[in-house]
């Protein structure tokens, strides 16, 4: 059976760049870019699950850390 969609924790890199944490599934990786996150999160997805089992849908939730002076 097929999970609908897989959710990645999106992270502002210190280096520069993007990192992506898969929530419930062992898939971590990285990108310089948006445009490039999304293609390697597709590719990292194909390779974690079988064929016939891989999600139909990647979910982004993008979190941003922000400080701010007083």
């Amino acid at each position: 059976m097929t999970e609908a969609e897989i959710i990645f924790s999106v992270n502002e890199s210190p280096e520069g760049g993007y990192e992506a944490r898969s929530l419930g599934y062992s898939i971590y990786t990285q990108a310089e870019t948006m445009e490039e996150l999304k293609e390697v999160l597709r590719d990292a997805v194909r390779c974690h699950f079988d064929e016939g089992a891989t999600p139909k849908l990647i979910r982004i939730h993008l979190v941003k850390d922000e400080v701010i002076p007083v």
